[in-house]
C-alpha cells in the first residue's frame, strides 16, 4: 500500500462558513410535576390514564441589535383517570439560546418557531419521560410533534382573526 500526503494550501484551510443556526446552550427554565391525589391516587391506578398535551413555542431577541435568541418550549400535560379525576400534573418550560446567520428575516420567524423547537424537542421529551417515571408513572412517551404543521395552523389563525 502506497502512502499519500497532501500539502495545506499555502493561505492554510479554508474557513469554514457559520452555520445559520447555532445550539449555544440549552437548559430546564422551569419544572413543574405534581400528584395532587397521592398517595391514594396510586391505589386506585388500575389502567394508565389519558394525557392531554397542550404545547406553546415562544422566541425572543436576547440584545438588540444581535442574533442571539432565546426560544422556550412550554409543554403542559395533565394526565386523567376515569372519572376526571387528575393522576398527574407536569409542566416543562425548556429553553436554547439559538445565534442566527444569515437568515433572511422574512425567514427568521419560520426558524425561531419550527426549526429551533424542533431541536430542542428530544431532550424536553427525555425530561418528561423522566419525571413521570420518577413520579411513580410509566414514562410519558410524547410522539414527535409536526412544528411545521403547528405554525402553519398560528399562521392561518391570525389571518383569520386579521379577517374578523
Amino acid at each position: 500500500m502506497s502512502e499519500q500526503t497532501t500539502t495545506p494550501p499555502a493561505n492554510g484551510p479554508a474557513p469554514m462558513a457559520p452555520s445559520p443556526i447555532t445550539l449555544n446552550l440549552q437548559y430546564t427554565k422551569d419544572l413543574s410535576f405534581e400528584v395532587p391525589g397521592a398517595p391514594q391516587i396510586f391505589l386506585n391506578l388500575r389502567e394508565a390514564p389519558k394525557v392531554d398535551i397542550a404545547l406553546d413555542v415562544q422566541a425572543r431577541r436576547l440584545q438588540e441589535g444581535q442574533e442571539n435568541f432565546e426560544v422556550s418550549l412550554q409543554i403542559r400535560c395533565e394526565a386523567k383517570l376515569p372519572g376526571d379525576t387528575t393522576a398527574f400534573i407536569a409542566e416543562l418550560v425548556y429553553c436554547g439560546i439559538f445565534t442566527l446567520n444569515g437568515i433572511t428575516p422574512e425567514m427568521m420567524e419560520p426558524v425561531l418557531l419550527v426549526e429551533c423547537p424542533r431541536l430542542l424537542f428530544p431532550s424536553a421529551r427525555n425530561i418528561l419521560a423522566d419525571v413521570t417515571r420518577d413520579g411513580g408513572f410509566p414514562p410519558l412517551n410524547i410522539d414527535t410533534v409536526d412544528f411545521l404543521a403547528l405554525y402553519r395552523n398560528e399562521i392561518a389563525r391570525r389571518q383569520a382573526s386579521e379577517l374578523n
